[in-house]
């Protein structure tokens, strides 16, 4: 018998009719990640049939004490061969537990719970056992309606009609036995086990079964789980010792024996001590968690058998008798409300949150709960508490903390109810559990808020991990593809597309807690994302198209979560401050720009180099087959400021219009550059201007030289063949042919900026992010140095040229022979002879826009050496009265020559630049003693008194004017007459001859 009493599973018979089945819908087909119960873990095992046994027995104890009646089900009594059972009939019911059920109104308690009433299901929807599908007997007969309190009790504990008639006539025989005393001073397991005997049962082995229990029943509850502890008694000792002896050989029940009256004086002696309550209680199963389990299987009672998710109608019977176990049990109304909150919620996870009232309700329970939490001081219920409220929030967080895991679109509407249950639980372990809060300020913490920051940054870190790895794998996936985004690129996409979906779907949610919520958002997962641009930034050594996608990707992110920080900040207090502070840029479009910046400096650096190169090697020849006589250099430089534009304009960047002024500063100082390099070493009008000689007596028989040396002469037949080669130029590049291509050139690029300009203007109205004002407005879009440098070029090679043919090229017709010895056999048409076809060759050369300016700066450079000759032509030269008529006849000659019979220069230009020879020539025709009174008055007038008592010499300007005084000495040093030697000797000490 002892072996087989150990072997027989426990409260369970082989024979016994077995209970209804658990409901499909807590069937464990749904995974339940359910937290282990708070109520605590038992030290003895019992399986979940035994503690529902147990459970009911204390219920129909405590139900039937209420009244002094019996409990028992509105069923058919069952005649049962036992000679204690009273009449072998059904025992007279209790008002309180015989209580008919009737579907009529709404439970109170639902509706205080929030939970949906059986009117306000569809008509098809599953109906509670006491509305009319309660489960059958265990005999396997038609269903039938509970009809009383007990009843459907039996039905929701799952017990069999064998099985509850069984424990009924035992507690009759109880009742006959303890008559006057209250449940609670009764050890009812000691009672059951003196007065039921193995005849009572069905077989030997539900019998074994039964009393295995009965035993672990008191070994639990008043050795390994008292509600007073224990000390050294021999009590306790004895009771264990007993306990293990019935594994060896089992107890005889129903009997006052030996073995029962030891057994009785353990238990009542060890149930029996106070608790310091001052009341006859027997503590035997109100020690915890002992007394929490068996409350737990009371209240699941409560939930529909047929319906695991709703609770039967009559709950408001059923809970009212449920609390009278709490005499037995220990139970007060703060651990109901405890263990009711867990069973909700339990509830709600075990059947696959589907039922959001379950959710509802367990919120609603949880602020009973808190009002209690405020209230009590309780050392064991504080510590249920934390370990009940620290389970739903694990559980909550593990959902909220990677929310995005958790819901999507079609359970979305579940989150606000885990959140606000989550949060309800954190506020009681913070606010009235945690001693460190309450030591604090309660203003300084804002749980709510606290938590759901938490819960969003954790979920959108990682999400952002996730999404991360999604593009990684997307990158990997497209390598054979032509030209596959780049990771970050992806990312950003992706990112912004995460964003979105908070903002829609996750904040409206958050915003009960946090009315910033989507601000804490983008925050975060632009500080993500921040972490991997930075990197990537870092790594960035020059502009290519990867890595424009990346940061323009990135640009384009960070400005649609900027902006949804903004939206959702504009009531706060600073405006969004404190957010974007948690922002900090991109600085992505900075980013592109410096490496575009980077790409033009290095293009610009480029291109100099090329001028370096290619101007050495420049040889000025008009290029081939090509208008305007320009250099190749020239052509080229021109492409290559093309090229760089479309290079430019084609680069995949957001910003055109921003850095387009570097372009144009780095292009318009490489064609400067270029510029500058043309006109280098061709001089200017200074450099072929000869010095100005000092004053001296000028004769004919004079063999001084002057500050001139005179030139060699050169044989006739030279000088009849040298127009040519000098037209041509001597020097290599820096002939005539060459200074005009050189002008050419420059002339090319001036006149080719406007179309480059307008070139830029159709680009940049191409351009994606290009606004009305880019391209309206020039400013930053013009050249500024180039046309200055090509003007100035122009001006200086033309002035250069000019002076060049005159005073180097054709100096041996102008210095050599103009008016050397005697006038009529030296005048001016081998002169204009040779610069006639100078000026065909340089009319033929140059550009038409610029022929005319550079034929006036001849003219100019011609009448210069005109005047040159006449006032400081060297002591060669010596001039007459009579002289004057051929000077006036050659300078209208050379006149004639740039005016060409009106198909040269214009005649009010002629004679604009001819001012100063005609003012100057007079003085050639004017007698000797009147040009000797008029350069008297007109140094007293510009020396004053100072020049009575003698003459000043005046200074050499080189402004030749009929009314300056050293422009009147001269032509008196030249006037070939004995007057003008005896005032230059008196006067200024001018030798007569030298």
């Amino acid at each position: 018998m002892a072996h087989l009493f150990r072997e027989l599973s426990l409260g369970h018979s082989k024979r016994e009719t077995t209970p209804p089945p658990p409901p499909p819908s807590m069937a464990s087909t749904i995974p339940s990640d359910l937290p282990p119960s708070p109520l605590g873990q038992l030290a003895v095992q019992f399986s979940e049939s035994d503690l529902r046994l147990i459970a009911y027995e204390i219920f129909v104890a405590a139900c039937r004490s209420a009244t002094g009646k019996p409990l028992s089900s509105a069923v058919s009594s069952v005649s049962v061969a036992n000679p204690d059972s009273p009449s072998n009939g059904v025992s007279p019911a209790s008002p309180a537990a015989q209580r008919s059920l009737t579907a009529a109104a709404a439970s109170k308690m639902k509706k205080a719970l929030g939970m949906k009433s059986l009117s306000s299901l569809s008509p098809g929807s599953t109906k509670s056992p006491g509305s009319g599908s309660g489960s059958g007997s265990g005999s396997g007969g038609k269903s039938k309606r509970p009809t009383t309190v007990g009843e459907l009790m039996r039905i929701q504990m799952r017990v069999s009609e064998s099985v509850d008639s069984r424990v009924r006539r035992a507690f009759l025989r109880i009742a006959a036995s303890q008559v006057g005393r209250k449940i609670e001073s009764v050890v009812l397991p000691l009672e059951l086990l003196q007065q039921l005997k193995s005849s009572d049962f069905t077989d030997q082995q539900e019998y074994d079964a039964w009393l295995k229990r009965s035993l672990k029943v008191l070994e639990a509850g008043l050795l390994f789980h008292p509600r007073v502890p224990l000390d050294k008694t021999s009590s306790s000792q004895r009771l264990r010792q007993i306990i293990h002896g019935a594994l060896d050989r089992p107890l005889e029940t129903g009997r006052n024996n030996e073995q029962m009256q030891s057994l009785r004086s353990a238990v009542m002696s060890l149930a029996t001590r106070s608790d310091g309550s001052f009341s006859d209680s027997c503590h035997w199963a109100d020690g915890s968690p002992f007394n929490l389990r068996l409350y737990e299987m009371l209240l699941e009672a409560c939930f529909d058998s047929s319906d695991a998710t709703s609770m039967v109608e009559e709950v408001d019977d059923l809970m009212e008798h449920i609390k009278k176990t709490w005499v037995i049990l220990g139970i007060n109304q703060m651990l109901h409300n405890l263990c009711f909150t867990w069973l909700l919620f339990s509830r709600y996870v075990v059947t696959g949150q589907a039922e959001m009232d379950l959710l509802y309700a367990c919120e609603s329970q949880l602020a009973e709960v808190a009002k209690d939490a405020k209230t009590t001081k309780d050392p064991e219920y504080s510590q249920v508490l934390s370990a009940t409220l620290s389970a739903i929030l694990s559980w909550a967080e593990k959902r909220l903390l990677a929310y995005h895991d958790t819901f999507d679109r079609s359970n979305v509407g579940t989150m606000e109810g885990i959140v606000s249950l989550g949060v309800s639980a954190a506020r009681i372990l913070v606010e009235d559990i945690s001693n460190e809060y309450r030591r604090r300020r309660k203003g300084e913490v804002d749980v709510a808020r606290t938590r759901i920051e938490t819960y969003i940054r954790s979920s959108l870190r990682t999400a952002f991990a996730q999404r991360m790895e999604k593009a990684d794998s997307s990158r990997r996936a497209s390598r054979n593809q032509k030209n596959p985004l780049p990771v970050l690129a992806i990312l950003a996409k992706d990112i912004g597309e995460l964003a979105v979906q908070e903002k829609r779907m996750f904040s409206p949610i958050w915003k009960r807690w946090h009315p910033f919520a989507a601000g804490v958002a983008v925050a975060t997962l632009h500080v993500c994302y921040g972490n991997e641009i930075k990197q990537f930034i870092s790594r960035i050594s020059e502009l290519t198209p990867d890595a424009v996608q990346v940061l323009r990707a990135a640009d384009k992110l960070e400005k649609d979560l900027v902006q949804i920080a903004v939206e959702d900040s504009v009531d706060s207090d600073d405006g969004g401050k404190a957010i974007i502070r948690e922002m900090p840029p991109f600085e992505a479009k900075t980013v592109i720009a410096n490496l575009v910046k980077d790409w033009i400096k290095a293009r610009i650096d480029r291109l100099k180099e090329w001028v370096d190169r290619n101007l050495q090697q420049e040889v000025w020849n008009p290029v081939e087959n090509q208008e305007g006589g320009y250099a190749l250099s020239a052509a080229e430089v021109l492409r290559i400021t093309d090229e760089t534009l479309e290079a430019f304009f084609q680069l995949p960047i957001p910003m055109h219009p921003a850095v387009l002024p570097d372009l144009i500063i780095g292009l318009d100082k490489y064609l400067q550059y270029y510029v500058s390099k043309a006109k280098s070493g061709c001089g200017s009008r200074t450099t072929y201007m000869p010095t100005m000689p000092a004053l001296t007596r000028c004769t004919t028989e004079s063999k001084f030289q002057g500050v001139w040396k005179k030139k060699e002469k050169s044989p006739p037949s030279q000088k009849k063949n040298s127009q040519v080669p000098i037209a041509n130029g001597e020097g290599g590049s820096f002939g005539v042919t060459q200074i005009c291509v050189r002008i050419n050139s420059l002339h090319k690029i001036r006149s080719e900026l406007d179309v480059v300009e307008k070139r830029m203007i159709t680009h940049l109205r191409n351009c994606e992010s290009a606004h009305t004002d880019d391209f309206s407005n020039g400013l930053g879009k013009k050249f500024e140095l180039t046309p200055a440098a090509c003007i100035e070029g122009v001006q200086q090679l033309s002035e250069s040229l000019a002076y060049k043919v005159v005073f180097h090229d054709l100096s041996h017709a102008l210095w050599d022979g103009l008016y050397i010895g005697d006038l009529s056999s030296s005048r001016i048409e081998p002169f204009l002879k040779e610069l006639e076809q100078n000026l065909t060759v340089i009319a033929e050369t140059v550009h038409e826009r610029v022929r005319t300016r550079i034929i006036t700066d001849i003219m100019r450079a011609s009448f210069d050496g005109f005047l040159l000759v006449l006032l400081a032509g060297g002591p060669s030269r010596a001039f007459t009265i009579q002289d004057s008529q051929i000077m006036e006849q050659d300078f209208q000659s050379m006149k004639d020559l740039f005016w060409a019979n009106g198909d040269g220069l214009a005649m009010d230009l002629i004679d604009k630049f001819s001012t100063t020879v005609r003012g100057v020539l007079p003085l050639f025709s004017t007698d000797t003693d009147s040009l000797i009174e008029r350069f008297k008055g007109m140094t007293l007038e510009a020396y004053g008194s100072s020049a009575k008592s003698r003459l000043p010499l005046p200074p050499t300007s080189g402004q030749w004017s009929g009314m300056e005084p050293n422009t009147l000495l001269r032509v008196l040093c030249y006037r070939n007459d004995e007057s003008a030697t005896r005032f230059l000797k008196k006067t200024y000490n001018l030798p007569k001859k030298l």
